[in-house]
């Protein structure tokens, strides 16, 4: 394993970030953490990155402990953060060569180094041009060339397509890739898209600071039980229970629809439609996606999810308004 975590933990006050996670990423591999905002993706990235102390528990990057031989974990990673930090008043080579003293790259190799990534990130007729005059998606394109300049072992991207446009994004991914196979590197990434986590060839799916589902994409899919068909009736909740009551499925009633699992859907569906009992309104039935693996393994949708994170925040901030107006 080119990535160890056991137990890792993170604790701000009384507020558990993280609880214990354990996984492991092979080299090579993209290894995808799904899950929403304030789920503790970007904390658990932190530690791993030893940008921040663990609470509790171990973890090992390329070999090095995280806690102990910080120096060797920054030299063995790459790291591209949700907001940018290059230095928009100077052009793209000089944000690499910058790096590049950082890390001690030799200048017979840094030149070469850089002109090399520049053209697979295809900014290289850009590298003189002012970062400022660049767009999104170039800062971005940019900062992953930056972070590969001194051949590490791992890339930690975290949410690298925020903000982005859809077409930019894969773009981004294009790029990504091709670096993927090109360099023989692990991605390790935290995203809450879930057209983005398709990508990794295994998902941690994390909520509220636990892992609550690991696979593959395929794999999670297949844990939904099957194919998912969608209905509506003249009475769900009528419907929900005659479908509960003939196939012993599990009728879920949301947003004026009945949706259940079954094996090989497009088989069932004829039978199904001729025999049920109501008038059918609208059926469909398609294979899961990751949403249905996160409405499965969490009991709601991930957008849900987000406004969940941004009330808990809110309240959080007037908790800590409350305890400053008190002093």
């Amino acid at each position: 394993m080119i990535i160890e975590v056991d137990g890792l933990a993170k604790h701000f006050g009384e507020i558990e970030a993280v609880k214990g996670v354990t996984f492991g990423v092979q080299p090579g591999e993209i290894f995808g953490f799904l899950g929403p905002n304030g789920a503790g993706k970007t904390t658990t990235i932190n530690m791993l990155c030893t940008l921040m102390h663990p609470s509790a528990g171990s973890a090992r990057v390329n070999g090095f402990d995280v806690r102990h031989e910080r120096s060797e974990v920054r030299r063995s990673i790459g790291l591209v953060f949700q907001q940018t930090t290059l230095d928009e008043y100077l052009s793209a080579e000089q944000n690499l060569r910058f790096h590049a003293y950082a890390y001690g790259i030799p200048a017979e190799l840094r030149e070469k180094r850089m002109t090399e990534l520049l053209n697979i990130v295809d900014l290289a007729d850009r590298r003189k041009g002012s970062v400022r005059t660049y767009s999104g998606g170039m800062k971005r394109r940019l900062e992953i060339a930056r972070g590969l300049l001194h051949h590490p072992k791992v890339l930690f991207l975290d949410e690298p397509t925020l903000g982005l446009d859809p077409q930019t994004r894969r773009l981004i991914w294009d790029y990504l890739l091709a670096l993927r196979d090109q360099e023989g590197l692990t991605i390790f990434l935290t995203t809450h898209y879930m057209d983005e986590a398709e990508h990794s060839d295994r998902i941690a799916v994390i909520d509220h600071g636990r892992i609550v589902g690991l696979d593959t994409p395929i794999g999670l899919k297949r844990s939904v039980g099957g194919d998912l068909v969608t209905i509506a009736a003249a009475d769900n909740r009528a419907a929900a229970a005659e479908i509960t009551a003939r196939y012993g499925a599990e009728a879920t009633l949301r947003d004026g629809t009945v949706s259940f699992n079954v094996a090989h859907g497009a088989e069932f569906l004829p039978e199904f439609v001729r025999s049920f009992s109501q008038p059918l309104t609208s059926v469909m039935v398609r294979q899961p996606t990751l949403d249905d693996v996160f409405l499965h393994l969490t009991g709601r949708e991930i957008r849900d999810s987000e406004l969940d994170s941004q009330e808990q925040l809110l309240a959080g901030m007037a908790r800590f308004r409350g305890r400053q107006a008190r002093r």
